[in-house]
């Protein structure tokens, strides 16, 4: 499920955090759902067990995550909602970066196809 590259300058508990948003996104977790245990998730995945709880802190912190005593750690109901809430303030860089591309001359046209084929592609864009 996850797949993590180690030889990325992104921290492996930051990949992890950002595998689970597009899973929740992606209906893969759904609110609710059971996360693997840290012990499974590290032996699965051959990392430190401190390192997914590094992950699953920050999940929960973020509210993505509520851990129940002795049952688990387990999807919010608010964790789909708060993601979309989070991206959604991602507008303000692509409008940095929009004001960037025309003031280096990029046509709109050129932005527009951009955007229109990640809207096309059904899997992760490149």
């Amino acid at each position: 499920m996850f797949q993590l590259d180690v030889m990325s300058r992104i921290p492996v508990y930051e990949q992890i955090v950002s595998q689970f948003e597009e899973f929740v996104l992606r209906g893969i977790f759904a609110s609710g759902e059971r996360l693997p245990s840290v012990r499974g998730l590290s032996m699965e995945l051959s990392i430190n067990p401190n390192t997914i709880q590094k992950a699953y802190l920050e999940l929960d912190r973020r509210g993505l995550t509520c851990s129940v005593p002795g049952k688990g750690i387990f999807v919010s109901e608010k964790a789909r909602e708060l993601i979309m809430k989070d991206r959604r303030g991602q507008l303000k860089e692509i409008k940095r970066a929009a004001a960037e591309l025309k003031l280096a001359g990029v046509s709109l046209e050129e932005v527009l196809d951009t955007v229109q084929s990640v809207w096309s592609q059904e899997d992760k864009y490149d």
